[in-house]
Formats: C-alpha cells, sequence, structure tokens
C-alpha cells in the first residue's frame, strides 16, 4: 500500500454541508471506482413504508404531531375528519386520533384496525378512556408526558417489518486470516442476491471497511459522525445516510483520530439494522472491548475464519472460547492453502466447533483487493461460490421442533462433525 493511500483523512466538522470522506486523492495503480456505484445518500422507498396517520382538526395538536415525526424520522399523513380518515385508516403504519375528533370518529364506525393511538392533553380528563374504546385505541398518549413514547412508537411502526433480519459475526482467528475479506463478500454476495444487507465494521484498528469496497472517497455517514449516538435511530434513516454500493450500505470507520466507540452506540446501529435489513454482517476485531460485547450479544451467528495453519489454531483457539461464552451459534471457516497438510476436519476438531466449510484459496485475490475490486462482486471464484452456499444454507425453511429459536426466520441449527454435513467442504486434505 503507498504512502498516499495511508495518509489519514479526518472526521467532518459539524458545519460541513455533508459528511464526506476526505482521503486525499488516490494515486498508483488502485483503479479509480466508478462512484456512480455508490449511492450515497438514498431515498428510502416511499410505497415501502407506509406512514403514520393524524386524524385531527385542532392546530395546535397538528404541529406537536408533525414535531414529534420529525424526531422520529417519519412522514406523517394528515386527516381533518372521518371521512378523510377511512381513506388511508387500513394502510396507514399506525393511526394517532385526536381527541377533538374522537367521538365524530367514534360515530363513523371504522373497521376495528391495531395500531390506533388516542393523543390528548388533560390529564385529569378520566372520561378519555371511554373514548378511546369508541375509536378502537389500544393506547392513550396525554402530552407532553407521552412524547417520548410516541416518537419511539411512530418511528418503530415504520420500521417494523415481522420479522428481524439476520445478524452474522465475523472474526479472524489471527491477523491476516481473511476476516475483513469475507464478511464484506458475504454483505456483497446477500446483495447480489436481491436481499438488503449492511455491512458494519466494527474493528476501530482495521484501515476502514470501505477501502474494500474502494470507496474511500464516497459520501455518506462513517462512525465518527454517530459515535456518540445512545437510544433508538432509525432504521430507514441510517440505510438511506450511509455510503451504498447498489443496495449495500456500509458502516465504516474512516482514517482519523482513534475513536471511542460506545456500546450504546453500537447497540443502535445493529437495532436499527436488524429493522430494515435482511442481513447485518459485522466485521469483529480480535481483541474485544464493549462495543464487540455488543455485537457478540447480537449475533445469530458468529464466523471464525482460520487458515488452515498450526499456528494459527493455536492462535484461533482464545478467541473461540471467548465468542463461545457469546455466542450460540459459533462456527469455523478454515481458509487454505494448506502448506502442513491440515484439513479443514482437523482444524474443526482442535478448536471444538462446528465446520462451516472450507474457503479455497482463491488466485490473485489479493492483488484484486488491491486495485479496490469488490470481494465476490462478479458473484466468480471460490469466495463467491462458498459465501452463496452459506448464504443459501441461513435461509432455509425452519423446523419449530427441531430449532432451539422457536420462530426464528433462520435455520441456525448446529452443524455435528461426526455427521459430516459442512458447507462448502470436502473431507480430504486441503490443496
Amino acid at each position: 500500500m503507498s504512502r498516499d493511500r495511508l495518509r489519514r483523512d479526518r472526521c467532518p466538522q459539524s458545519n460541513q454541508q455533508a459528511p464526506r470522506s476526505t482521503d486525499p486523492p488516490r494515486v498508483g495503480n488502485r483503479r479509480s471506482v466508478d462512484l456512480d456505484c455508490w449511492l450515497m445518500p438514498i431515498s428510502p422507498d416511499p410505497v415501502a413504508s407506509p406512514r403514520p396517520l393524524l386524524v385531527t382538526a385542532d392546530p395546535d395538536l397538528l404541529d406537536d404531531i408533525l414535531r414529534l415525526g420529525a424526531a422520529a424520522g417519519v412522514d406523517i399523513d394528515v386527516a381533518h375528519d372521518p371521512a378523510g380518515a377511512a381513506l388511508g385508516w387500513t394502510k396507514a403504519a399506525m393511526v394517532l386520533v385526536g381527541d377533538d375528533v374522537s367521538i365524530a370518529l367514534g360515530r363513523a364506525c371504522l373497521r376495528r384496525r391495531v395500531g390506533v393511538v388516542l393523543v390528548g392533553r388533560d390529564l385529569d380528563d378520566g372520561t378519555i378512556w371511554k373514548r378511546a374504546v369508541g375509536v378502537g385505541a389500544e393506547h392513550v398518549a396525554l402530552l407532553p408526558d407521552a412524547e417520548s413514547w410516541l416518537i419511539a412508537r411512530m418511528a418503530d411502526a415504520v420500521d417494523e417489518s415481522g420479522a428481524l433480519g439476520l445478524t452474522v459475526a465475523v472474526i479472524g482467528g489471527r491477523g491476516g486470516a481473511g476476516a475483513s475479506t469475507l464478511a464484506a463478500a458475504l454483505a456483497v454476495t446477500a446483495m447480489r442476491g436481491g436481499r438488503r444487507a449492511m455491512l458494519v465494521d466494527a474493528d476501530p484498528n482495521g484501515g476502514g471497511a470501505d477501502l474494500l469496497f474502494g470507496g474511500e472517497h464516497a459520501a455518506g455517514l462513517r462512525w465518527c459522525d454517530i459515535a456518540g449516538a445512545s437510544g433508538r435511530i432509525g432504521g430507514e434513516e441510517l440505510h438511506a445516510a450511509l455510503p451504498h454500493m447498489g443496495s449495500l450500505a456500509v458502516l465504516s470507520y474512516d482514517r482519523g483520530d482513534p475513536l471511542d466507540l460506545r456500546a450504546d452506540a453500537m447497540s443502535s446501529v445493529l437495532s436499527a439494522s436488524t429493522r430494515v435489513c435482511d442481513l447485518t454482517v459485522a466485521d469483529l476485531p480480535r481483541h474485544f472491548d464493549d462495543a464487540t460485547g455488543v455485537v457478540l450479544e447480537a449475533a445469530d451467528l458468529a464466523l471464525l475464519v482460520v487458515p488452515a495453519e498450526v499456528r494459527a489454531v493455536a492462535s484461533a483457539a482464545r478467541i473461540a472460547t471467548a465468542v463461545a461464552a457469546a455466542v450460540d451459534d459459533v462456527r469455523v471457516v478454515v481458509r487454505g492453502p494448506a502448506p502442513g497438510g491440515l484439513t479443514a476436519l482437523d482444524v474443526a476438531k482442535a478448536l471444538g466447533l462446528p465446520l462451516a466449510g472450507y474457503l479455497k484459496a482463491e488466485s490473485n485475490l489479493g492483488a484484486r483487493l488491491e486495485r479496490g475490486e469488490v470481494p465476490a462482486g462478479q458473484g466468480r471464484g471460490p469466495l463467491a461460490q462458498f459465501c452463496r452456499e452459506l448464504l443459501a444454507s441461513l435461509t432455509c425453511p425452519v423446523d419449530p421442533a427441531s430449532d432451539r429459536r422457536g420462530q426464528s426466520p433462520v435455520d441456525l441449527t448446529d452443524i455435528r462433525l461426526d455427521g459430516l454435513k459442512t458447507i462448502g467442504w470436502r473431507p480430504m486434505a486441503a490443496p
């Protein structure tokens, strides 16, 4: 890597119009990536996200709810009477009924639905509960006390999609094991397969996941912009504000000063991502901190990437113990070549972990990555094939009788070594 490419970029200042990477211009033979592939930021599809509906003729209440909607990052449809409310009643993400129209709306006999909230102001009005029953409300929100609750409820109503996405953590058993490349390739393969995905760079010393895509100059939020966040983050808003390659969102560290990432910020990001993405892939460091612990607690699956070498296995043993203490489903990915003839099964048995598969060495992969080519971006080669097979295994129908996670949207049953049921692995010495 050239000296120019190692120059540090700085976190955007608060007075800038939009957060952008400030890496210096690239020199040398690293390919200049077509930034048309990076859509930053993108706007969420309004058709895919139904809006809350507010029914009120009170201008003060209208102003208050619109203000709360802006805080939640959601747009709100407004109707001033029962006739207007009937037009969007069934399709709205939720319905907020002003107490000023509650009697008229109750008389309109609209179809009962979930997600109706009656909004009032008078804490001493005991009759508001009767009016809530009349409109079919599940909750009564009294302002200003319920403002925080309404903000969270409106954002949740927009983000909710029935099932949370899958979170996969990828960790290297030793330095240079290829965990970052595999994490990026998994996210890219999911995107190529039509799934909505987000890659979360959780390694503060990894140099930035955006470099894996040649996107270091792309506009969009980095960790330095949201490291101090806490509480709820809107999933659609976060996804739209990040750098994108196609529909793949990438949350990366920059090359600026060291960053103290709060566990609250990581928790908020993962919660937002799983609400709106089919797959969230987190690239983890080998030295765990509080933010890493949050990822492991949230992970449905952890992949430990271990080269087929004796010292790599010895190094990975301690990491495997720490990861297994936090994640129910930990699998080892054995990466070739194997200079001493270690098989994938040898490595898995030594670590006491089920085998996710053997990742065959791919010629010229390192050189292609140095040129800025996207890992598994062409959908060809051992890396892309491995990712396709692994992702296919994670989206199989679930048998509730055998899956300990019950109604989980993916099948994450353990793989037994004695059954040799593995993904991308062959019971022979690694080439």
